[in-house]
C-alpha cells in the first residue's frame, strides 16, 4: 500500500463554493479580530479554479455579502446589476399571461444578478489575500474517521487507469486532518451524504426533495432585455402535476441568464428535463427574445428544494456542515446563496471558538445550531417549511399554499407536512399510455434548441478518458432487467448530460454504457435513479465542467 501523506491543519473547509469560502473568509477575520495564536486554515476545490463548478441563476440578496464584506461595491465585487423590474407570468402552449402583480417573495428590486462562477472567483481571491491556502483540483473523496469523530478527509488517487490500476503517473491522495473539517460540498456532495448515512444526521428530519436547475447564458441581439430585468415563468412546458418553471435574467453586456428548474419528484419516467428546457425555449414569449441570439454557455445542477425540515443536523464530533450540502434553499424566494454563506460565517465562528478552547466535540459545536436558530436563517425558511411539499399536490394546491403561507407562516393542519424522497414519487411506466396528442420531440436546429451532447459541448466539461468511472453502479443487473422492465430506464432521460445509454449486450437483450466523461456534476442521477443503486463521486481533480461566466 502506497504511504500517503498527511497534512494537518485546524480547520478544513471542504468546497470553495459561496459558502465554503464565506466561511474561510470569516476565519481569517476572526483571527485578526482576536489575535492569538494564528490559526491554520485550508480551502479544497475539486475544480480547476474556485468558481468552475459553481452554477446558480443568479439573483443574488446582498444582505450578507454587506455583513461579510460591508465595502464590497468599493472593492469591485462583480455585483453591479441591480433588479430594477421584476414580471411573472403563466405560459399555456402559445401564449403568455401576466400576473397582475409580483407575488412578495419574488420582489428582487435593488438585489444584484449575478455570474455566480464571476462572484465566487472574486471572493476567493479575497480569501487568499488575506493568508487561507486554498488548494484546487484537488477532490476530497472520503470522510477520515477516528470512531465517530471526524478527522478530516482523504482526497483522491490520480493516475488510475480505467481499470483501477495504477499507471506511470499515479499519485496517492493525501489525507488533510483538522480539528473542525467544515463541509461545504455542495447539493448531494458525497461527503455530507456519507455523513448522514454513517451519522444518521437525518433522523427524525423529512427527506430532502430536489430540483434540477438548467442554464444557458446567451449574448442577445440587441433590445431583446434589458439589464436588470427579471421574469419568472409557470406552467408550459410542465403539467400541473410537476413542479418548476421558467426564468429570464437580463444583464450587463447584452448578455441573458435563461433556466428552465424542473422538479425531482416527477410521477412519468418518460419525463426528460432537457427536453423539457427545449420546448421552454420554443415558446414564443422566450423564442422571441432569443430570436438572432448566440448561446455561450450551458449548466445543469441540483437544488435543495426540502426546507427547514429537511435540513439534517449539522453539528457532530470535529465537523458542520453548510450551504447547499445542508439544504438551505429559500425555494419560495428561489435563492439560497446569501443562506449558504450566512451558514457558511456562522459555522466558521463556531469552528473558531472550539478550536480556541480546545474542546471540538458535537457538544460544543452546537452553537452552530443555535446561532441558526436564533438568526436570521431560521427567520428566512421556517415560515416557508411547507411550500415545496404542497406542491407535491400539484400546481394549484402549491400555489394555493404559498400564498397562504405569507400569512400563517406556514402553518398547515399537519406541520410538518408529509413528503417522500423524490425518486419514490415515480411509478411504473405501464401506469402511462402514449398520447396521440403528444407533441413531438423536440428537432434541435442547434441555434435555439439543441440536443444533450451539444450542451455537454457548452459546458466546458472536461474528464480523462483513461480513468475509472466516477459513476458507481452497484447491480447492473437491476439496470438491465427490473428498471428497464418497470420503468424504462429513466437514467437515459433525467440526466441532462447523455452520461446513460442501454445497448445491445450481444446476446438479445441490453446493458448500461456509461459516458462518464460527458458528466456536468449536476448529482441528477445520485438523487433521482428509482432503485438508489447509483453514487456520484468525484472523479480526479480539475475535471468536470467549466462554467466560467455562469
Amino acid at each position: 500500500m502506497e504511504e500517503r501523506e498527511v497534512l494537518e491543519v485546524d480547520v478544513l473547509v471542504v468546497g470553495a463554493g459561496p459558502a465554503g469560502l464565506s466561511a474561510a473568509l470569516r476565519l481569517a477575520q476572526l483571527q485578526k479580530q482576536r489575535g492569538g495564536d494564528p490559526l491554520s486554515i485550508a480551502v479544497l476545490e475539486k475544480g480547476r479554479s474556485a468558481g468552475a463548478h459553481t452554477l446558480s441563476g443568479a439573483v443574488l440578496d446582498l444582505s450578507t455579502l454587506a455583513d461579510l464584506v460591508p465595502d464590497f461595491d468599493r472593492r469591485g465585487a462583480p455585483v453591479g446589476c441591480r433588479v430594477t423590474h421584476d414580471a411573472v407570468y403563466y405560459l399555456t402552449a402559445r401564449r403568455h399571461i401576466r400576473a397582475p402583480f409580483v407575488p412578495p417573495p419574488l420582489v428582487n428590486h435593488g438585489h444584484a444578478i449575478v455570474s455566480l462562477s464571476a462572484f465566487v472567483k472574486w471572493l476567493a481571491a479575497d480569501v487568499e489575500a488575506v493568508g487561507v491556502d486554498l488548494l484546487t483540483d484537488i477532490a476530497a473523496r472520503d470522510v477520515i474517521f477516528d470512531g465517530t469523530r471526524v478527522a478530516g478527509v482523504r482526497t483522491g488517487d490520480s493516475g488510475l487507469d480505467r481499470h483501477g490500476a495504477p499507471t506511470a503517473a499515479f499519485q496517492p491522495g493525501v489525507d488533510v486532518r483538522a480539528k473542525v473539517t467544515i463541509f461545504c460540498d455542495g447539493v448531494r456532495g458525497n461527503l455530507t451524504k456519507t455523513l448522514v448515512q454513517t451519522l444518521h444526521l437525518d433522523e427524525g428530519r423529512l427527506p430532502q426533495v430536489y430540483a434540477l436547475g438548467l442554464k444557458e447564458l446567451w449574448q442577445l441581439a440587441p433590445g431583446r432585455l434589458d439589464a436588470g430585468a427579471v421574469i419568472h415563468t409557470l406552467g408550459y412546458p410542465l403539467t400541473t402535476s410537476e413542479f418548476g418553471g421558467g426564468f429570464i435574467y437580463g444583464m450587463p453586456d447584452g448578455l441573458a441568464s435563461v433556466g428552465f428548474v424542473a422538479g425531482l419528484d416527477y410521477h412519468d419516467p418518460r419525463f426528460e428535463p432537457h427536453e423539457a428546457f427545449q420546448r421552454f425555449k420554443q415558446h414564443p414569449f422566450v423564442a422571441e427574445r432569443l430570436a438572432g441570439a448566440t448561446l455561450v454557455r450551458f449548466g445543469a445542477k441540483a437544488l435543495p428544494e426540502g426546507g427547514w425540515h429537511a435540513v439534517p443536523r449539522l453539528h457532530m464530533d470535529g465537523a458542520l456542515i453548510a450551504g447547499d450540502a445542508g439544504g438551505f434553499v429559500n425555494s419560495l424566494r428561489l435563492k439560497g446563496i446569501h443562506l449558504g454563506m450566512r451558514t457558511g460565517m456562522l459555522a466558521a465562528e463556531a469552528a473558531f471558538d472550539a478550536v480556541r478552547a480546545g474542546d471540538t466535540s458535537a457538544r460544543q459545536l452546537a452553537a452552530y445550531q443555535a446561532a441558526i436558530d436564533a438568526g436570521v436563517v431560521k427567520r428566512e425558511l421556517y415560515p416557508v417549511r411547507n411550500v415545496h411539499q404542497a406542491f407535491a399536490h400539484g400546481l394549484a394546491a402549491g400555489t394555493g399554499y404559498a400564498g397562504l403561507a405569507l400569512l400563517t407562516r406556514g402553518w398547515w393542519l399537519r406541520d410538518p407536512m408529509p413528503t417522500v424522497a423524490g425518486h419514490e414519487r415515480m411509478r411504473p411506466l405501464a401506469a402511462y399510455v402514449a398520447s396521440p396528442d403528444a407533441p413531438p420531440r423536440v428537432a434541435p436546429d442547434r441555434q435555439l434548441t439543441f440536443d444533450r451532447a451539444t450542451s455537454v459541448h457548452y459546458a466546458g466539461t472536461r474528464h480523462r478518458e483513461d480513468e475509472p468511472s466516477h459513476l458507481l453502479v452497484r447491480d447492473l443487473d437491476i439496470c438491465r432487467t427490473v428498471c428497464l422492465e418497470t420503468y424504462g430506464n429513466p437514467c437515459t432521460r433525467f440526466c441532462p448530460a447523455a452520461v446513460y445509454e442501454m445497448v445491445d449486450d450481444g446476446a438479445g437483450g441490453k446493458r448500461l454504457q456509461i459516458h462518464a466523461s460527458n458528466c456536468v456534476h449536476c448529482k441528477t442521477c445520485d438523487i433521482m435513479d428509482p432503485y438508489q443503486i447509483i453514487d456520484w463521486v468525484p472523479p480526479e481533480g480539475g475535471e468536470g465542467p467549466q462554467y466560467d461566466g455562469l
